[in-house]
C-alpha cells in the first residue's frame, strides 16, 4: 500500500498534528526553555555510539536527528521521518543550516523506507500517542523489521496521568502511552525491554528494548 494511500484511509496516521511554523517555540516553551538538556537525556538513555545507524521516527523539524548526528559521527548516519512534508523541509533547512548529514524523508512510521536489518538505533521520541493502538503496533513491527539484531529501541512518551502546566493541554489534546500498555506493546511486537521508568520531565516516560533472542549489552554511556 502506498503511503498516500495509508494517509486516506486514517488521517491520524499523519503522525505529528502541529504545523511546522511556530513547533520550535512550542516544544521550547512545553519544555520550559529545556529542550536542549531533554534531548542530550534522549540520546543518553539511547545510549548512542559512534558509527551507528540511526533512524527518529516523528523527527518533526529534525532537532533530535541533528543532535544525533553529531553523536555518531562521520562513520555512522542518521535518518528521521516525519508524515508532514512541512516538518521535513524545515529539517532540511536547518541541517543544511547546522552542517549536519542527516537525511530527512516523508514517510509513515507503518511504512519505513528502509531495508530489513539495516538500522542500530530507532528514537521514537513522544509520537506514539499520536496513532491509535493498530497504527502503533504496525509502526512496531516495521520496527523491528528495520532493526539489526544487535540493535535497539528507545520510546519516550506520555504516561496516563496529565502533567500540569503548559503541557497539561497538549496532554489532553493527545492522549498518552500508559506505561503497562507500552510494556504490552513491545512484548507483542517482539522486543524485551532492557530498561525503563520516568524520563525525568513532567509525565514523560521511556522504555529501551533490544531483541528478544539476541545477546544485547548496553553500550556504556
Amino acid at each position: 500500500m502506498s503511503i498516500n494511500e495509508l494517509k486516506s484511509n486514517n488521517a491520524t496516521t499523519l503522525g505529528l498534528l502541529h504545523r511546522a511554523t511556530g513547533y520550535d517555540l512550542g516544544v521550547w516553551l512545553m519544555t520550559f526553555g529545556r529542550e536542549r538538556r531533554l534531548r542530550a537525556r534522549v540520546l543518553d538513555l539511547a545510549r548512542l555510539a559512534t558509527g551507528e545507524r540511526v533512524l527518529d521516527i516523528g523527527c518533526g523539524t529534525g532537532t533530535l536527528a541533528i543532535a544525533a548526528s553529531a553523536r555518531v559521527g562521520t562513520r555512522g548516519s542518521v535518518a528521521g521521518i516525519d508524515a508532514s512534508a512541512a516538518m521535513i523541509a524545515r529539517a532540511r533547512r536547518k541541517a543544511r543550516w547546522a552542517r549536519a548529514d542527516v537525511r530527512f524523508e516523508s514517510a509513515l512510521a507503518q511504512a519505513l523506507p528502509y531495508a530489513d536489518g539495516s538500522l542500530d538505533v530507532v528514537l521514537c521520541t513522544i509520537m506514539l500517542h499520536h496513532l491509535p493502538r493498530a497504527a502503533r503496533v504496525a509502526c512496531l513491527a516495521e520496527v523491528r523489521r528495520v532493526l539489526a539484531p544487535h540493535g535497539r529501541l528507545l520510546v519516550v512518551d506520555f504516561a496516563t496521568s496529565p502533567p500540569r502546566g503548559i503541557g497539561s493541554r497538549f496532554h489532553r489534546r493527545h492522549g498518552h502511552v500508559a506505561i503497562e500498555d507500552l510494556a504490552n506493546l513491545l512484548d507483542e511486537g517482539g522486543f524485551r525491554i532492557v530498561e525503563r521508568g520516568p524520563f525525568g520531565a513532567g509525565d514523560l516516560h521511556y522504555a529501551l528494548a533490544c531483541l528478544p533472542r539476541e545477546p544485547f549489552a548496553l553500550p556504556e554511556r
